[in-house]
């Protein structure tokens, strides 16, 4: 007796993680962007994948004043109102790690971390059928190895020239973020 199958797109659960830092960088990096509608990426990379978005999930850190430095005060509060905005959208969270200076550069800590927990315990409690990570970091990769073992099919959207082998090897399906890309989510 054999079973037929059939997974419907619009039934499973799915959600867009963003790493906000690895995000920003790719932008002004290759794209010499950093203004981006955060609505319509999360739209169009989910149609691309062919699932609907029940969230999007945004991991970032707010920026150090250092010695009532002006611009980094001015610098936070962009990055204040830019989240304030973000949290307004639909179904859109927004989750902060901290910003610490290391020598004479800055480093997110507990961003990587927030994120794993996320990823793990949503697919654990079966909340998700498609994660959609937007990412380059290899720290996620025992985050990924558990949501598969849960069941999750994990979609990876990166820059090639900005992305960890080990991360490439461990997802499901990868999706290259392009200039096309960028280009249909310009707000």
């Amino acid at each position: 007796m054999g079973f037929i199958f059939k997974m419907t797109g619009n039934s499973e659960k799915r959600v867009v993680f963003i790493d906000g830092g690895y995000f920003n960088k790719i932008l002004k990096k290759y794209f010499k962007k950093s203004e981006i509608n955060y609505f319509k990426l999360s739209e169009v990379i989910c149609k691309k994948c062919d699932v609907n978005r029940l969230r999007t999930y945004f991991y970032h850190c707010l920026p150090i004043i250092r010695n009532n430095n002006a611009e980094d005060i001015i610098r936070k509060a962009n990055m204040q109102k830019f989240l304030a905005n973000l949290k307004r959208l639909p179904r859109f969270e927004v989750k902060l790690g901290k910003l610490q200076v290391i020598g004479d550069q800055f480093r997110q800590k507990m961003v990587d971390v927030l994120m794993s927990l996320d990823i793990t315990s949503m697919c654990y409690e079966n909340r998700i059928q498609h994660i959609i990570l937007i990412a380059g970091d290899a720290d996620f990769v025992p985050a990924i190895k558990k949501a598969k073992d849960c069941g999750t099919i994990i979609h990876l959207y990166y820059h090639p020239s900005s992305v960890h082998n080990e991360l490439l090897d461990e997802v499901d399906e990868l999706h290259e973020i392009n200039e096309d890309l960028i280009n249909e989510c310009k707000s």
